[in-house]
């Protein structure tokens, strides 16, 4: 099944949402029933699946972030990125939908989201749409 590779430019900081290109992915591969998985091979990034409607949610998740995973004299890691890195294996790098009727099986107000911590970079995701 197929495999799809995505670019994206970031901020510092950010939640992009890549709903669309996830249900084009979805859509292109011509699968009606199966999962979609998304995937980002980066150690300082994250996808994750929340609220798409109000933009003060992604505000507050990454508010919620910040202080949950200050930046702290004490770590170690010489790129001085180690908050990033937290806040990627607690978000998760990966994310499973549901494939049904030829689309993903999201709620009322889900998004899929790609989150930097540790921009401005280039950065890519990937979707595999697994039949079945």
């Amino acid at each position: 099944m197929p495999l799809v590779e995505y670019s994206l430019s970031t901020d510092r900081q950010g939640m992009y949402d890549v709903t669309d290109k996830v249900n084009a992915a979805v859509g292109s591969s011509g699968v009606q029933e199966g999962v979609a998985i998304v995937f980002t091979p980066h150690t300082t990034s994250a996808i994750t699946i929340n609220e798409d409607s109000d933009p003060a949610v992604i505000h507050d998740l990454l508010l919620g972030l910040r202080t949950a995973f200050p930046d702290q004299s004490a770590f170690r890691h010489g790129e001085g990125n180690s908050a990033a890195h937290l806040k990627s294996s607690c978000v998760g790098v990966s994310e499973q939908v549901i494939i049904t009727g030829g689309r993903l099986l999201l709620g009322t107000w889900q998004g899929i989201y790609f989150c930097e911590f540790d921009g401005p970079r280039k950065r890519r995701f990937y979707v595999k749409i697994m039949e079945g």
